[in-house]
C-alpha cells in the first residue's frame, strides 16, 4: 500500500479518536476553551492536512490508485460529518446546517454513480464547490474553540475575541450552506442529459 493510501486510511482512523474525546473527563481549558476541545480541534486539523497531502503526493509520484480514488471522498464526508455531529451535539451548531450538506453529498454521489455508468463525464468541482471546501474546514475548526452556539453574534453578550471567534464561525459556516447549495446544483445542472431516459 503506497503513501497517499496509508494517510486516507490514517485520517479515517482519527476520526473515532476525535469523537471518544468527549467520553472522558480532561480537566482544565485554555482561554476559557475545554482542553477536550482544543484536542478535537487538533485532530481535525491534523486529519484535514493529511486530506491535502494524500492528493498532492499522490499525483506527485504518479500513484494515483482506483482504491484511493474510492476511500479518500468517503474519508472526507466521514471526517466532516463526524465533526459537524460533535458540534450538534455539543449546541455549537444548528442540524440543519450538516443535514444540507449531507443532503447535497447523497445529491452528487448519486449523480457520480448515473455518469459512471452510463459512461459521462463526471463534472469536475466547480467554484462553488471549492469555496464549500475551504469555509467549511475554517469554520469547523474556529467552532470547536467557540465558547458559543452558531449565530449567537446576534443575541449580543458577546465581547473580545469571543465576539470574532463566533463571528467568523457564523459567517464562514453560512457561507458554507450558501456554497453547498450552489454547488449541488450546478452538479444537477450540469449533468441534467444523464437523467434524458
Amino acid at each position: 500500500m503506497n503513501l497517499p493510501n496509508k494517510l486516507t486510511i490514517f485520517r479515517i482512523i482519527l476520526v473515532p479518536i476525535m469523537v471518544i474525546i468527549p467520553f472522558f473527563h480532561i480537566p482544565g481549558d485554555l482561554w476559557g476553551v475545554p482542553i477536550s476541545m482544543w484536542l478535537m480541534n487538533l485532530i481535525f486539523v491534523i486529519a484535514s492536512i493529511t486530506d491535502k497531502l494524500d492528493g498532492t503526493i499522490a499525483r506527485a509520484r504518479n500513484q494515483v490508485t482506483t482504491f484511493g480514488k474510492f476511500l479518500d471522498p468517503i474519508a472526507d464526508k466521514i471526517l466532516v460529518l463526524a465533526a459537524m455531529m460533535l458540534l450538534v451535539e455539543m449546541n455549537k451548531l444548528p442540524a440543519w446546517i450538516p443535514i444540507i450538506i449531507l443532503f447535497r453529498e447523497f445529491v452528487v454521489s448519486g449523480y457520480r454513480l448515473i455518469a459512471v455508468e452510463k459512461g459521462g463525464k463526471v463534472v469536475a468541482a466547480s467554484i462553488w464547490g471549492k469555496l464549500k471546501t475551504v469555509t467549511q474546514m475554517i469554520a469547523i475548526i474556529l467552532a470547536f474553540i467557540d465558547t458559543s452556539y452558531y449565530g449567537a453574534i446576534f443575541n449580543g453578550g458577546l465581547t473580545g475575541y469571543h465576539y470574532w471567534i463566533n463571528f467568523a464561525v457564523t459567517i464562514m459556516m453560512t457561507i458554507c450552506v450558501i456554497a453547498t447549495i450552489f454547488s449541488g446544483y450546478d452538479y444537477i445542472k450540469n449533468g441534467k442529459d444523464l437523467f434524458k431516459d
